[in-house]
């Protein structure tokens, strides 16, 4: 795969969570691309996954931040975040992306437009935070999170 070819996994057309018309797509990559509006890690052992509450709703994901708009391939936010929760970067590697598609922006949609990413990379380390190690598969109660096909 080039280094900047994308692979689709899945789209969501008209996808629920985005303004009207907007649609979803998860992606394949080797590079992150711009601009990354969020990041994420993804722990693995077998077939679980390690997750930490949302601070807005208590439900789990895995560990997120916030890429700054001074980060646009999010590299320094995902190494902060990946320290904060294994102790270190070292290992890092992009898997994929939540790419949105927003043509119309409406009220309250804070990403930027036309397209936002919402990446994940992965780590082969252990955490240092507290947190659940969950199960993936069809009755996972992870399913229902954008970044999933990512795992599979």
């Amino acid at each position: 795969m080039d280094a900047d070819s994308e692979t689709l996994i899945q789209r969501t057309s008209n996808a629920p969570w985005l303004p009207p018309g907007g649609t979803a797509e998860v992606i394949r990559r080797v590079t992150p691309p711009r601009p990354m509006s969020l990041v994420r890690v993804l722990l693995r052992r077998a077939d679980t996954v390690f997750c930490v509450p949302r601070p807005e709703s208590g439900r789990f994901d895995l560990p997120t931040a916030i890429a700054s708009t001074d980060d646009p391939n999010g590299v320094r936010a995902v190494e902060d975040l990946a320290d904060r929760i294994t102790g270190t970067p070292d290992g890092l590697q992009f898997l994929g992306a939540v790419k949105n598609i927003v043509v119309s922006p409406a009220d309250g949609y804070v990403w930027p437009t036309p397209h936002a990413y919402f990446g994940v990379w992965t780590l082969p380390t252990d955490p240092i935070v507290d947190g659940s190690w969950l199960a993936l598969g069809s009755h996972s109660e992870l399913r229902d999170r954008h970044w999933y096909p990512l795992v599979g």
